[in-house]
């Protein structure tokens, strides 16, 4: 009894009680949370867009020839037949070189001397011919006296045909051969002026987009020159990956942002492009991709805020409710092949199997699992284990 009574041991019992309580108590740990909550949730699809005129024509030149310099200016407007946006004359020979003169001169020569030679080869059948007319009238008058045998008459009839064919050919040769030497002529002849401008006028109203040739420079046919459009019309095309274009349709609304406006704009989807193409995007990963092709609802306010070829992100909608349970995604996590999330209950954590429908980059659709106004755990540690005790962070 008089131990019992000792002051020194009683204190000593009190510190290991003290210190046997501190090890069994429950450790509790600093959570942040978040409510679980019932209103509207929204699925959409973002990427970056780009704006451009729905309808843009590409003025080419029409001959080839020497264009003078185009004075249109990007944002000048144009008028359908009426304003000229460029002119084209043909364009010069090009000067010759001594060694291409020579060449040429020598083959002016040589063409002269093939005209000589096919003249006198025509001449020379001619002549043939109607000494060969003569025999076949001297011919006739014997057969009609008798006087030769019907034989050399046929002879000498074929033998003027033959001639009359070769006299026709020998024309021909001789035309050829001055055509040539008119050909080689034109080719050693100075260069002369250009001929009549052509004149090239707009296709359609509008302004023009892009001014392609600026400097007066010889073009070839099809060259292009400019490019118009009407500004006030004007769509947004967007390449989403073909996984998230399959989920979206014509009508769909569409929310255009960061276009360097404070509001958002509205558009729907107007086409879905057929077709999908490759792209590598900048980390180096092949990516099938598809177009899509959005109209904004108020046209004429968007077309006096934004351009041809300005950025712009747009959010596709893909689905949405008015009224589901929804909870945050920073408080879901994985557990084996279900997702999960801690409850917070009379300060102990408390884990719960969720099945989600909908999830979007912020919300998840709960369907089962949790209770609007739950409070739950927001970026669960690894460390949080099923019946530990929390403390809100900030309380």
């Amino acid at each position: 009894m008089h131990v019992l009574k000792s002051p020194k041991l009683m204190l000593a019992l009190l510190v290991v009680a003290a210190l046997v309580a501190a090890a069994l108590w429950p450790t509790s740990m600093d959570v942040d949370v978040t409510t679980v909550a019932r209103g509207p949730l929204t699925i959409t699809v973002d990427e970056d867009g780009e704006t451009r005129v729905r309808e843009r024509f590409v003025v080419s030149a029409p001959v080839a020839g020497r264009l003078s310099r185009i004075e249109l200016e990007p944002g000048d407007p144009v008028v359908k037949g009426q304003t000229v946006l460029a002119r084209i004359t043909s364009a010069e020979s090009p000067l010759l070189d001594p060694r291409t003169r020579r060449e040429l001169a020598a083959a002016l020569e040589a063409a002269n001397a093939s005209v000589g030679q096919v003249r006198a080869d025509r001449a020379r059948t001619a002549t043939e011919l109607d000494r060969t007319r003569t025999t076949l009238r001297r011919q006739q008058e014997l057969m009609k006296a008798g006087a030769i045998a019907s034989d050399s008459l046929d002879a000498s009839e074929t033998a003027v045909m033959t001639l009359e064919e070769s006299l026709r050919a020998a024309d021909f040769a001789v035309a050829r051969a001055e055509h040539e030497r008119d050909l080689a002529r034109a080719r050693l002849e100075a260069p002369g002026s250009g001929g009549r401008a052509v004149t090239v006028v707009a296709t359609a109203n509008g302004v023009v987009l892009r001014r392609l040739r600026e400097s007066e420079a010889v073009v070839p046919v099809g060259e292009p020159l400019l490019e118009i459009g009407d500004p006030g019309r004007i769509e947004v095309v967007a390449d989403l990956l073909s996984t998230d274009a399959v989920r979206v349709a014509p009508g769909n609304r569409v929310l255009i942002e960061q276009w360097g406006g404070n509001a958002s704009l509205e558009g729907r989807v107007r086409r879905v492009e057929p077709s999908g193409f490759m792209r590598v995007s900048a980390l180096g990963v092949e990516e099938r991709r598809v177009n899509i092709v959005v109209d904004f609802v108020d046209g004429a306010a968007a077309a006096r805020s934004l351009g041809d070829g300005y950025r712009v992100e747009v959010r596709v909608e893909v689905w949405h409710q008015d009224d589901v349970v929804t909870v945050p995604v920073g408080a879901l996590f994985r557990r084996e092949a279900a997702w999960a999330a801690f409850s917070v209950e009379d300060g102990v954590a408390r884990l719960r199997t969720v099945e989600l429908g909908q999830r979007s980059d912020t919300d998840g659709q709960v369907l089962s699992g949790l209770s609007p106004g739950q409070t739950v755990v927001l970026h669960p540690p690894d460390t949080l284990t099923d019946g530990l005790r929390v403390r809100i962070r900030g309380r």
